[in-house]
């Protein structure tokens, strides 16, 4: 099987030639930017560098997927957010962010403009898929990346007082959520209609290390659930941390795919949400992916395809200083599966 024979075989549940092994978030490395001559932060905002970027982790890395974008701020800034650039402490380049300067406040009402799509560096994310689609599109899946409605109404009103609201003032959250999905969903069929295969979700601000899990259950599963009924291709839903709390909701989502953190149990994601949820991920970013070696990242996937996992990932955004010896050697595995 080619690379996308393999994830569909995976996502159709059929039997693959062996496991598909790819990022449900940001794959970048400086590495990997080496290699391919594209770099940040054109990568963040230039279409043709966006794609050589992503195309990096099938050519360079052995990915069985090829993923953009590689920040969460794109629903954000068309919706009016100010953006802060991705400078690291060294000053070299990183990944951008929102900064903590929301463009409104709980009594705001806030509107989904009709020019959405032709914000910010959407149009510039569309085109990158575009030329993804023409370059590996019939052998390569692509993944589109969108964020979660709570953490696109976190962007929006800054996130200590949207918590601070999910107590004191729950019905003015609705009208920051409802904009937010809308945002998610108007982008992920743009990019299934510029090629993209399968859409991820990172919901980073609804993690249960954030949020308490009634708070997931009362304002966000509403939204999640719309929002993936509106979406027709294959859709990856990622919270960070241990999701063991909130997994049986997640998978009510609509979701087909459920990537987990190493904190998470993939047993209890099999028991809570049924045989059909695939699971993917299994190896830890922070430390494993980033400080260990080769043989630490090949055992800790080991363990991880042993307790359930089908598709062999990172279990986050992989750190843009992680070594690629270690993301090869999670494929390295996953060929053996």
């Amino acid at each position: 099987m080619n690379a996308k024979e393999r994830v569909m075989a995976v996502l159709n549940h059929q039997k693959p030639d062996r496991m598909p092994c790819f990022g449900a978030n940001s794959t970048v490395t400086y590495d990997q930017m080496d290699k391919v001559k594209a770099f940040w932060p054109e990568g963040h905002e230039k279409a043709e560098v966006m794609a050589k970027q992503a195309m990096a982790a099938h050519t360079v890395l052995g990915f069985d997927a090829v993923r953009v974008p590689f920040s969460q701020t794109f629903e954000a800034e068309a919706l009016g957010c100010k953006l802060k650039p991705g400078k690291n402490v060294d000053g070299s380049e990183g990944i951008p962010g929102i900064e903590p300067q929301p463009p409104y406040t709980l009594d705001d009402t806030p509107v989904f403009p009709d020019d959405f799509l032709s914000r910010g560096k959407i149009p510039e994310l569309l085109k990158a898929v575009r030329i993804l689609k023409e370059e590996v599109g019939e052998k390569v899946p692509i993944v589109g990346g969108i964020v979660g409605p709570f953490s696109i109404a976190g962007a929006l009103l800054d996130i200590v007082p949207l918590l601070r609201a999910t107590i004191k003032a729950p019905d003015k959250i609705r009208p920051f959520l409802e904009v937010a999905e809308k945002a998610g969903t108007a982008l992920a069929n743009a990019l299934i209609q510029a090629g993209a295969d399968i859409i991820a979700c990172e919901d980073m601000t609804a993690s249960p290390e954030l949020i308490a899990p009634n708070t997931y259950v009362d304002f966000e599963l509403e939204f999640q659930r719309r929002q993936f009924e509106a979406i027709s291709a294959p859709k990856i839903l990622h919270i960070c941390g241990n999701v063991d709390f909130i997994v049986e909701s997640l998978g009510q989502t609509g979701a087909d795919v459920l990537s987990l953190e190493p904190k998470a149990s993939p047993n209890l994601a099999r028991e809570k949400c049924g045989p059909n949820i695939i699971l993917m991920g299994g190896v830890d970013t922070a430390i494993t992916l980033f400080w260990k070696d080769p043989e630490t990242v090949k055992a800790v996937c080991e363990q991880s395809i042993a307790d359930g996992i089908q598709i062999l990932a990172p279990g986050c955004a992989i750190s843009p200083g992680t070594p690629l010896e270690n993301l090869q050697a999670m494929v390295e595995v996953a060929k053996l599966h």
